[in-house]
């Protein structure tokens, strides 16, 4: 019988919190949440100053009290706080932001671990499509990588996209990998990844892409982070969906939290 795919969940109604928080109230609960410790950590991992250090779990329980509130997401971006930052991108709409707005946020520097925030939220707005094919076509390294993210993101997220644009995309993959700058080199072989949960024909695809590319090399600085093997991640990541019968680890990951709001 031929594994079974689990719905999403029923996209809860978005309620205003009780009492609606002001940008000045944020900033004062983040900058006292914040921590020597944390900023140290972030800062090995690229996070650009000004920030006050503050954790992904206590991030999480703000986000969890504010809920969606695009214009206090604006906001915070504009404070141009690292912290603030990755809070605006757990509580903003994604389908409100316009494609100027995407652009900004992709281009600003950020942590390593942070990369795929943006491109989340663009594969969950009405722009994904159209910012994925700019972004990997812009000189800019930063939107370079933002668009190999998104690729990733909506090998997962967006079902309307043709098999052939990603393998589309595994071919300029195996054709530029090798002599592309760090961060856009990291994102490619995520992209690799994203492609390969889509569904057992990418995943043939993908996995053969990854086996003639061989191991990515990136740079991670002063970190514990290392590069995944692209082609047994994406196995790895077969055998647990699939125990868990779901058709694919793309239809598993639709049924969960947003991985910008999750982590």
């Amino acid at each position: 019988m031929p594994a079974k795919t689990k719905s999403a969940p029923a996209a809860k109604s978005k309620k205003a919190p009780a009492t609606r928080l002001s940008l000045a109230e944020v900033m004062a609960t983040l900058e006292k949440a914040g921590s020597e410790q944390t900023r140290k950590t972030y800062a090995r991992h690229g996070a650009p100053e000004p920030m006050f250090g503050v954790s992904f779990a206590t991030l999480k329980t703000l986000y969890k009290r504010i809920g969606v509130d695009h214009e206090l997401a604006l906001a915070l971006w504009e404070t141009g706080n690292f912290d603030a930052r990755n809070l605006a991108v757990k509580v903003v709409d994604p389908a409100r932001m316009s494609p100027a707005d995407l652009d900004r946020w992709a281009k600003a520097p950020t942590a390593r671990m942070c990369h795929g925030y943006v491109a989340a939220i663009a594969s969950e707005g009405p722009h994904a499509r159209a910012k994925a094919d700019a972004w990997l076509a812009s000189p800019d390294e930063g939107l370079r990588s933002a668009g190999w993210l998104l690729v990733a993101a909506m090998a997962n997220r967006d079902e309307s996209t043709p098999d052939s644009w990603f393998t589309g995309r595994l071919a300029e993959i195996e054709k530029s990998i090798r002599t592309a700058p760090n961060e856009p080199k990291a994102a490619m072989n995520q992209a690799v990844i994203g492609i390969g949960f889509r569904n057992a024909s990418l995943r043939k695809a993908a996995t053969a892409a990854a086996k003639r590319i061989g191991p990515v090399e990136v740079d991670h600085g002063d970190t514990a982070c290392k590069t995944p093997d692209a082609a047994a991640y994406i196995d790895k990541a077969w055998v647990h969906s699939l125990s868990k019968k779901f058709e694919s680890p793309a239809a598993h990951e639709r049924t969960r939290e947003s991985m910008r709001t999750r982590c």
